[in-house]
């Protein structure tokens, strides 16, 4: 799959798009949460739950940045505002991040019921609602350019 050269990107450092730099750590620390919280349910080892907390926490500082690089790509890039995917996209991700900071809720509390069940449940939501997102947006994302190479 192809993608737009980063030059046509509003937001840019380093020639890459700001956005698509600070979305991959989000994914990564929501994701070693679950890991995290599995491990505890598994051992009962506070450490595991503090893993938890602090991935949550990071996860959500990284998200909100994310955010405000998107807000700015919408405001500065037309094209994207047009695309089906963009929105999919946007409404998904508030959903992942809602879901995380309730979870950083649920964390914050003492011991084994910070994590289990609705600390582990709602690692586990937030997953499947990422890679859901993910897997729509690539599909618009394919099926877009499926029909751009058959017109050309």
């Amino acid at each position: 799959m192809s993608y737009p050269p980063a030059r046509a990107s509003g937001v840019v450092i380093v020639g890459r798009p700001v956005h698509s730099i600070l979305v991959q750590f989000p994914v990564v620390c929501f994701t070693l949460a679950l890991l995290t919280d599995i491990a505890y349910w598994r051992t009962a080892n506070l450490m595991w739950q503090n893993f938890s907390e602090w991935l949550l926490f990071a996860g959500l500082v990284f998200g909100g940045l994310a955010v405000l690089a998107g807000i700015l790509e919408l405001l500065m890039r037309s094209t994207v505002r047009s695309h089906r995917a963009t929105w999919t996209y946007a409404i998904g991700s508030a959903v992942v991040l809602v879901l995380a900071f309730f979870n950083s809720l649920v964390h914050a509390g003492d011991g084994w019921t910070a994590v289990v069940p609705w600390g582990l449940a709602l690692s586990l939501v937030t997953v499947i609602v990422m890679i859901a997102t993910c897997w729509m947006v690539r599909s618009f994302t394919y099926r877009h350019e499926m029909e751009v190479i058959h017109h050309v």
